[in-house]
């Protein structure tokens, strides 16, 4: 599976386990708009960890937050690599 395909499918999960609406997982949503909280992106982050074997927030000595779900899937196809 690839790195896309299993960060979608993580957003999807969490959000249904959490009872929350997506507005959309375009590589356009802004993740501060697609109906997750802070909550959400902390599970999905873990998970992800687990998944990838990667976590590019702690990994990059750089200081980036992703601001779209395109950024958020490349950040991690970058880790990965």
């Amino acid at each position: 599976m690839s790195v896309e395909t299993i960060v979608r499918a993580e957003f999807e999960t969490v959000a249904r386990e959490q009872e929350k609406t997506l507005t959309g997982l375009s590589d356009d949503t802004v993740l501060l708009e697609s109906g997750l909280d802070s909550l959400c992106f902390a599970i999905i982050v873990a998970r992800l960890e687990d998944q990838l074997g990667v976590d590019p927030f702690t990994a990059s000595e750089d200081v980036y937050f992703p601001v779209t779900m395109g950024d958020f899937i490349k950040f991690y196809q970058d880790a990965a690599a």
